[in-house]
Parts: C-alpha cells; sequence; structure tokens
C-alpha cells in the first residue's frame, strides 16, 4: 500500500488511472442503481460492445484518413449513444422484444469493430487496451472528457430523479400520471451508454457488465431507496477501483481484472451473509 501512494504521488500516470476510476465511480453508482433496479444489466453489455464498432472506426479513419483529431473514446460515445438510441426506438416503436434487438446490437457492434480493426494498418495497443481495460493508459485529454461526461450523467440523472423512479419501478402508474415514459426511457439508455464509455476506460469492454452492477448489487443490501441505493453503490465502486489500483500494483497485475474479481468477492461475500443473516433469523 505504502508503495502504490508513493507512485501516486510522484506518477502522473498513476494520478490519471486514480481519477478515471473515481470518476466512473460516481457515474458506476447513479447509473447502475437504475440499470439493475430496471433490470437491463445485459443492455449495458450490447452498449459496450458496439462500443468496440465506434473505436475501430475512428482509430480507421485517424490511420488511414489522417483523421488525428478523431480520437477511440470519441468514437466510443457516438457509437454507445447511437446504439442506445437504436435500442429504445426498436423496442418502442416497432414492439421488438428487448432481448433480440439487444442480442442484434451486440453483435453487429463487435463485428464492425473486428472488420475495422483488422482493416488498419499496423497494430494499435491502444485498442487492445480498450478491449480488456487498461486504466494506466487513460491521459489528460481523456480525463477531462470522463469529467464532461460524468457531469451530464450527474446532473441528469438527478434532475430527473423521480421520473426515471417511476419508469424504473411502475411503468404502466407512470404512463397513467402523466409521464413521457419513452422519452426517460430512451434518457435511461442514453446515460447509461454514457456511463459504459466511462468504465470501458477502466476495465474494458469485456468486464464493463460487472463493475455497472455489482457495486449497485451489493448497496441494494444496505439501503432501502433508491438514492441510498446510489451513495452505498458509489462509495462501494470508488472503494473497488481503489482498491483493485492498490492491490495490482505491486505484483503488475491487470488492473481492470484486479478490481473486478474484488468487487465479484465481495458481492459474493454479502450475498451468502445476507443468505445466511436471514436464514438465522427465521428460525429465530
Amino acid at each position: 500500500m505504502t508503495e502504490f501512494l508513493q507512485a501516486v504521488a510522484h506518477y502522473s500516470f498513476m494520478q490519471n488511472a486514480l481519477l478515471a476510476g473515481l470518476l466512473a465511480s460516481v457515474a458506476c453508482g447513479l447509473v447502475g442503481s437504475y440499470v439493475v433496479a430496471r433490470r437491463i444489466s445485459y443492455l449495458a453489455g450490447a452498449i459496450a460492445h458496439s462500443v468496440l464498432g465506434g473505436i475501430g472506426l475512428a482509430d480507421y479513419l485517424a490511420v488511414v484518413y489522417g483523421w488525428t483529431f478523431l480520437k477511440p473514446l470519441y468514437g466510443a460515445v457516438i457509437a454507445a449513444l447511437a446504439a442506445a438510441i437504436t435500442i429504445g426506438l426498436v423496442t418502442l416503436r416497432a414492439r421488438e422484444r428487448e432481448d433480440t434487438v439487444i442480442g442484434a446490437i451486440w453483435a453487429i457492434g463487435m463485428a464492425v469493430g473486428i472488420f475495422f480493426i483488422v482493416k488498419t494498418p499496423g497494430y494499435s495497443e491502444n485498442l487492445m487496451s480498450y478491449l480488456f481495460g487498461n486504466i494506466l493508459l487513460v491521459s489528460r485529454q481523456e480525463l477531462w472528457l470522463l469529467v464532461v461526461l460524468d457531469i451530464v450523467v450527474v446532473v441528469v440523472g438527478i434532475l430527473f430523479y423521480r421520473q426515471l423512479l417511476a419508469v424504473c419501478f411502475d411503468e404502466e402508474f407512470a404512463r397513467v400520471r402523466g409521464v413521457p415514459v419513452e422519452f426517460y426511457y430512451l434518457l435511461l439508455l442514453c446515460l447509461t451508454a454514457l456511463t459504459v464509455v466511462l468504465l470501458v476506460t477502466v476495465v474494458g469492454i469485456v468486464m464493463v457488465i460487472a463493475l455497472l452492477t455489482l457495486p449497485a448489487a451489493v448497496a441494494r443490501y444496505f439501503s432501502r431507496t433508491l438514492w441510498q441505493s446510489m451513495i452505498v453503490a458509489t462509495i462501494c465502486s470508488m472503494i473497488f477501483t481503489f482498491a483493485g489500483l492498490a492491490i495490482s500494483y505491486r505484483p503488475d497485475l491487470p488492473a481492470g481484472a484486479t478490481i473486478i474479481i474484488l468487487a465479484g468477492a465481495v458481492y459474493l461475500l454479502v450475498t451468502i451473509g445476507y443468505s445466511l443473516w436471514r436464514r438465522r433469523h427465521r428460525v429465530n
């Protein structure tokens, strides 16, 4: 732990990594609670894998056509929002089953990403970091983009808290009360998309679902309302991120994988502990 804290104090890349993790944790706690309540965790997976298409296209245009201003993270934001809106509109307008649409977006996004990665000359280590996660490669420019995304997610999520709460827990009642359910459902999907982009920089596309849902799942055991769950989930996510970075530093382990293993272990312990407590409580 001492070596990790010294590294954070002396190395800018470690400072960037820690800041990126903390920023992602804020959006993760807020939006992850909505996602768990609405039970659309696999939607986040579809958006995450469609992000690979945007990243691959952005890198292809930068290398082949010289569009160096188009960073992979910009492509990720565009692809994530496009996937979220497509899933929402097809589900609402075409009356398609949500799981069918999610599966299609998942597969198409991955296919497009692989296509452009293969067609891009040379080998991009940066693209592999987005796939498997490497929080240590976050740049200052990307950090500022994460700040902007975080502000948007938090402000919108809090500003429309009551409407999103109604959409998550009682959609029919919300319609009766005159709440434009379709609009707020699409808004929730867009918030999820931006949060996925935030988390991709921390743990990568492959493990983004875990970091989006595990802190919120843990928080459910320690909160009675959704806003309490958001606060607890945010704190849990920050702890997982900080501890994961600290644990992985000395043995040179993959930071993203370490964060997920730690979050998964805590979730299992809390779930098992709660089950045993309820069983003992019923017996008594």
